[in-house]
C-alpha cells in the first residue's frame, strides 16, 4: 500500500520553526565546484571538449538506419566513423578552409 505523501513519517519529519531558521541555501553549503554544477540550467553545456560536428539531414534506407539503431546507444558515433574511415580510404580530403576577409 503505497505511502499517503503529505503526511510526514519518521525518517522524513516536518522541520521546526527553529530549524527553519537556521536554515542555510543549499549553494552556500555545497563545494565550490558542486555549487557551479548546480547552478547551470537544464540542457545548458559546459565547456566544449571536442570540435564540433554540423547537424544535416542525410536520407539512409530503413534498413540501414534499423541495423545501427540496434547495436545501442553510441549507433551515430559509429555511423560517423564509418563515414569517416571511408573517405580516409578513397582518399577524400576536406575543402580547405574558407577564410574570412
Amino acid at each position: 500500500m503505497p505511502k499517503n505523501v503529505r503526511r510526514p513519517d519518521a525518517e522524513n519529519p516536518e522541520w521546526t520553526a527553529e530549524e527553519m531558521r537556521r536554515a542555510r541555501p543549499l549553494l552556500e553549503v555545497l563545494p565550490k565546484e558542486t555549487a557551479a554544477a548546480v547552478r547551470r540550467y537544464r540542457g545548458q553545456r559546459g565547456p566544449q571538449k571536442r570540435p564540433t560536428k554540423d547537424l544535416i539531414s542525410l536520407r539512409v534506407d530503413r534498413d540501414v538506419l534499423a541495423a545501427y539503431r540496434a547495436t545501442g546507444a553510441g549507433w551515430q558515433r559509429r555511423v560517423n566513423d564509418v563515414l569517416r574511415s571511408y573517405a580516409k580510404r578513397r582518399g577524400l580530403a576536406p575543402p580547405p578552409a574558407i577564410r574570412s576577409k
